[in-house]
């Protein structure tokens, strides 16, 4: 997406910046993200380093996307970052956030941000919906859902549903994990950003076996409704088929079906050795056993 700089904003719109920021020392444009026109880091005389985000008010979808971290920055703080201000001047909508200063999470082979990002994953279970009503997950695919599966899919908890590296920050002072942009959010089962979540590690190079290894880290996982999982599962990959076409999509539904590969503790008796199978432990390069992995 090309980006606007700062000094080719309304000037209506800098000066309400301005007003309540002191003036901008500095400005420096992002160039990572989808959904934003403007996405600048600030360098404000009164309230330090920002992170600006906006849109031009005639951008349907990219307001939306900006209403929901507006409406849902209350709910989400600690685990993303801080909103400091609202603008809505010169046909623009933005918002400033205090800066995360820090860096994308490694989501790769032998990465040292696996636990940091696990240790958030399972703040954000604790997560539950606002009072703004939020989409239920399922409705997001109701075009590929066959009958029985959305009330699969169904749960309290507040979902990303988007946590692919450029979304999640690791911090430079004592490396906490941060997971922005809540744009597309959504109301489902507790465990579906981490399912989610393994499904990156695989696309950035994990192996299945590693990336299902760490996802037996979290307790609701472990515990998820199979038929729940495979629900999840075969709704992500008609819906990819349906979008980018078969050959386009196979990779990507391959990673999804490895989920399908975990034995959980519900049917455990079922299938001997493949729980333990999936429980190896995480070291913080990534790798699997003998390292280890806090998780708690």
């Amino acid at each position: 997406m090309s980006r606007v700089d700062w000094e080719e904003l309304p000037a209506e719109l800098r000066q309400a910046i301005e007003l309540r920021t002191g003036r901008v020392v500095s400005a420096r444009s992002v160039t990572a993200g989808l959904n934003a026109s403007a996405a600048l880091i600030i360098t404000t005389a009164g309230n330090g380093r920002l992170f600006l985000k906006g849109v031009r008010d005639d951008d349907v979808a990219g307001a939306t996307a900006l209403r929901w971290e507006s409406l849902l920055n209350r709910t989400v703080r600690g685990v993303g970052p801080t909103i400091r201000h609202t603008y809505r001047a010169g046909g623009w909508f933005c918002l400033a956030f205090i800066l995360i200063e820090g860096r994308h999470a490694d989501m790769g082979p032998r990465s040292e941000d696996l636990g940091a990002i696990a240790f958030t994953l399972r703040q954000m279970q604790k997560l539950r919906a606002p009072q703004t009503p939020v989409p239920r997950f399922a409705q997001r695919f109701t075009a590929h859902l066959k009958p029985g599966e959305a009330e699969k899919l169904a749960g309290s908890h507040l979902l990303h549903t988007d946590t692919n590296p450029h979304n999640i920050m690791i911090g430079d002072h004592g490396g906490t994990a941060y997971v922005i942009d809540w744009a597309m959010p959504a109301v489902g089962p507790s465990w579906i950003d981490p399912a989610y979540t393994a499904v990156r590690l695989m696309e950035c190079g994990q192996t299945p076996a590693d990336a299902l290894a760490w996802l037996s880290g979290f307790p609701h996982w472990r515990r998820a409704d199979p038929r729940a999982v495979e629900a999840f599962v075969n709704v992500i990959c008609r819906h990819w088929t349906e979008t980018v076409g078969e050959r386009g999509a196979s990779a990507s539904n391959e990673r999804f079906r490895q989920l399908l590969n975990f034995s959980h503790e519900t049917t455990t008796s079922h299938r001997p050795g493949m729980q333990r199978r999936h429980r190896r432990s995480f070291g913080s390069s990534g790798t699997s056993s003998p390292l280890r992995l806090h998780l708690s």
